[in-house]
């Protein structure tokens, strides 16, 4: 998709929603072992009225939240130069940059601006991205710098990269007795984040279509749980589950054409999926234990999902054509809140060891278990389009706030919000 019909996509879906006050801030507690040097110089600009955002600034900060860049101090660099004809190479090699970053913006006639922006290999002293250039309006400079972040980091990993993706959380503010619950939306940096719902009652399980233009929430109504779907671009919502008893943890299909969701109106707490189109049911599983927490395999051939049919909460695999059930985590006092990675390779749960809970992330090729996380109540995680993260949410200083992990433990950071506790998190997919 070409950056214009990008941005198009992603301001429609976000056009009817209330902007809030406060937003998540980014506090990196660790990164890589070996992080890779680079320069992201200021961009160039001769005009007259002032910029909206500092594109340089964003692209740092987006690298450096990956977890895998050193970035070079703007007070540290030697020259600042806007095109390759004016770059010394010496002056990085100094610094021991091994890629610089520059570009330059320019005013048109039309009232938008030209981005350009170059990569430069320092060793090489060649481009690896040759000068290119995107025309946005004032209201999409950060979302152009995320792109270019996201052009940078794919050239240097070779991992598509996720920083114009958006995430989805719940805030609890105010009166802890009688607190008002957020469904928010935000930049994945935590930066714009928009008010989608509010409610005097919980709200909870938030998901995104695969497209990313719809979500489904629960949101309880006079204390009792009910399914929404809701679209983006219009507000326009949907109660598509308020039977009697349990209705929760909707979670969309790969194709956008089913829900998987828990419902307990046959007495018990089973996993059904709901057809979009036709609204009809079809009943999964059938045990007398507690079935929860559906999540979907990335090619739509299998369920995972939480049961305490083996005496403790498991992960267990449901076939979604034989609908034969097997189990796939063994190790942990229990595993909850399962999800797989957009490979299938892994399998990521919440799981509980002398009485603490951890992010775990488990090969499903080898059964090798990887406890990621240090901290000691940690909930609800989230993985990353690309596969590369995971968010969660867990306690930090007495508060809820959101935490991210890389899938390699190494790389980690925390979002804490200055209002209220957060809770839920929900990575989007890519925009289509």
């Amino acid at each position: 998709m070409m950056l214009k019909q990008w941005l198009s996509v992603l301001f429609t879906c976000l056009f009817f929603i209330n902007t809030a006050k406060a937003q998540l801030v980014i506090e990196i507690t660790s990164g890589a072992d070996q992080l890779l040097p680079i320069a992201v110089v200021p961009f160039g600009y001769e005009g007259v009225n002032a910029l909206p955002e500092d594109i340089a600034q964003i692209v740092d900060a987006d690298l450096t939240r990956s977890g895998l860049f050193q970035t070079v101090s703007r007070s540290n660099m030697l020259s600042m130069p806007s095109k390759e004809a004016d770059v010394y190479y010496r002056d990085w090699r100094i610094l021991k940059s091994d890629y610089v970053v520059i570009g330059s913006i320019q005013r048109l006639s039309n009232g938008q601006y030209r981005i350009g922006f170059e990569l430069l290999n320092v060793l090489s002293q060649k481009p690896v991205q040759k000068h290119a250039s995107i025309d946005v309006s004032e209201k999409n400079f950060r979302d152009a710098a995320h792109y270019i972040s996201d052009k940078i980091y794919e050239l240097l990993t070779g991992i598509k990269g996720a920083f114009s993706t958006r995430v989805l959380y719940v805030t609890a503010e105010g009166n802890k007795s009688s607190p008002l619950f957020k469904l928010q939306v935000a930049d994945a940096d935590g930066h714009r984040p928009q008010v989608v719902v509010e409610s005097k009652e919980p709200i909870l399980s938030p998901s995104w279509s695969s497209d990313g233009k719809n979500i489904a929430y629960v949101m309880f109504r006079n204390r009792r749980p009910n399914i929404f779907i809701q679209e983006l671009a219009t507000g326009k919502r949907q109660q598509i589950a308020r039977f009697r008893g349990l209705n929760g943890a909707p979670a969309w299909s790969p194709d956008g054409k089913k829900l998987a969701l828990v419902l307990s109106k046959d007495n018990n707490p089973e996993i059904y999926t709901l057809d979009i189109a036709t609204q009809k049911l079809q009943r999964m599983t059938n045990h007398y234990s507690i079935d929860t927490e559906p999540s979907w395999e990335p090619d739509g051939k299998g369920i995972v999902f939480t049961s305490d049919r083996g005496g403790n909460p498991q992960i267990y695999r449901l076939d979604v054509n034989s609908k034969r059930v097997e189990r796939v985590t063994f190790e942990g006092d229990l595993n909850t809140r399962a999800s797989m990675t957009p490979d299938g390779r892994y399998l990521v749960t919440v799981q509980k060891n002398d009485g603490n809970y951890h992010i775990a992330l488990q090969d499903m090729k080898t059964g090798r278990v990887q406890i990621l996380t240090e901290t000691y109540l940690d909930e609800s995680p989230s993985i990353a389009p690309n596969g590369s993260m995971v968010m969660y949410a867990t306690t930090y200083q007495g508060k809820g706030i959101l935490a991210v992990v890389s899938v390699d433990g190494l790389v980690k950071y925390r979002l804490p919000s200055a209002e209220g506790d957060v809770r839920e998190p929900s990575w989007s997919p890519y925009f289509k």
